[in-house]
């Protein structure tokens, strides 16, 4: 997507929605749908009348870890976001200095030998940079073998200088979040869901709406411009892909709730178009080049301009349509972020309603 489309300060949402005002839930923040270039604006509550019975919704049941916490490097404090855990114990971790507001700033990472001390007289050491396309992502090994045990000790939620203040843990789970067999989850929210609240999703059960719950453990979002995303645990269950390959084979819709869920169930996909029953880690970049092979629409936060998702999104869409709705989003003053408001992308072609259909 164009560079010169710049998304103002302002249009960061600085607070969760149900804290913006008496009688507002998760639920209300606003809804750009778009099906082609043809682009309308509605209320999250409109969800169940956008969809139809039969449509399936892929939802990420990972849950939300308290991975910023508190180190020292020397006497120099800096906060270390713990992003993913590795099969032989170590973990992908980002430095960043405290910003003096009670959110942090980017910081160079390394060297190798660098120790921060942690809470608990706990040590973390930097062994080598977890890409070779980047210093932001060291890979550590903790002193603690019960890494996130002290994470919900001492840890707290990750947090950036567009929010307001600290929020508690729960904000940041959503209706699909579950305990993982191992304790593991997510580095940050899987955010396309949080608008969702139980009684949105009883009536689209109710509408005949289903839904194929995956996991993908996502880590830190604070890439720099243009990184590609690196690899990610997940896991396809085999009830999920017996749902999304009967979906497939009649008239219902794919539309993945976040670009995670995109991620994950693009991984799961055979050469001969089958989803199956898939686990382990998955370093699939969706681009426009690549496509997809699952998926015929996505339900999305909204992306800076830079952001690596955006690719995601147009090899959905198409990049027209991308820069459609992003513009209609700029110009129509939604949010952007995890709080923020979000985007409906349907499918044009065979088998859907038309698109005047779908976006009134």
């Amino acid at each position: 997507m164009t560079t010169t489309v710049r998304v103002p300060e302002e249009r960061s949402a600085r607070v969760p929605a149900e804290q913006r005002g008496p009688g507002r839930d998760r639920d209300s923040v606003r809804l750009l749908v778009s099906c082609g270039t043809e682009v309308s604006h509605h209320a999250f509550v409109e969800l169940p009348r956008r969809l139809r019975a039969g449509d399936l919704l892929i939802v990420n049941t990972s849950p939300t870890l308290a991975s910023a916490a508190d180190g020292w490097i020397g006497h120099a404090r800096v906060v270390v976001h713990f992003s993913t855990r590795g099969d032989d114990g170590r973990w992908a971790v980002e430095l960043r200095d405290p910003d003096g507001r009670g959110t942090t700033r980017a910081r160079a990472g390394g060297p190798a030998g660098t120790e921060v001390r942690l809470a608990g007289d706990v040590r973390l050491v930097l062994e080598e940079p977890l890409t070779p396309y980047g210093s932001r992502l060291w890979w550590g090994r903790v002193s603690e073998p019960d890494v996130l045990g002290l994470l919900r000790r001492h840890g707290r939620p990750i947090r950036y200088s567009y929010t307001q203040r600290d929020q508690p843990l729960s904000v940041y789970q959503t209706v699909f979040a579950l305990p993982s067999a191992d304790g593991g989850g997510s580095a940050e929210m899987p955010s396309a869901a949080r608008p969702f609240t139980a009684r949105l999703v009883a009536e689209l059960v109710s509408r005949g709406v289903q839904f194929a719950p995956i996991t993908l453990h996502t880590g830190v979002a604070s890439a720099e411009a243009h990184e590609p995303p690196y690899p990610e645990r997940y896991e396809v269950p085999e009830a999920s892909a017996r749902l999304i390959n009967a979906a497939r084979a009649g008239e219902g819709r794919i539309l993945a709730v976040g670009t995670t869920a995109v991620r994950a169930v693009e991984s799961a996909v055979d050469a001969g178009g089958v989803v199956r029953a898939r686990k382990g880690w998955t370093d699939l970049v969706v681009t426009p080049e690549r496509g997809v092979r699952v998926v015929d629409g996505l339900l999305t936060g909204l992306h800076e301009p830079e952001a690596s998702h955006l690719l995601m999104l147009e090899a959905i869409a198409g990049r027209a349509a991308i820069e459609r709705s992003y513009g209609e989003a700029l110009s129509g003053l939604y949010l952007w972020h995890e709080f923020g408001d979000v985007h409906l992308i349907l499918p044009e072609g065979p088998h859907t309603e038309s698109c005047s259909s779908n976006c009134r």
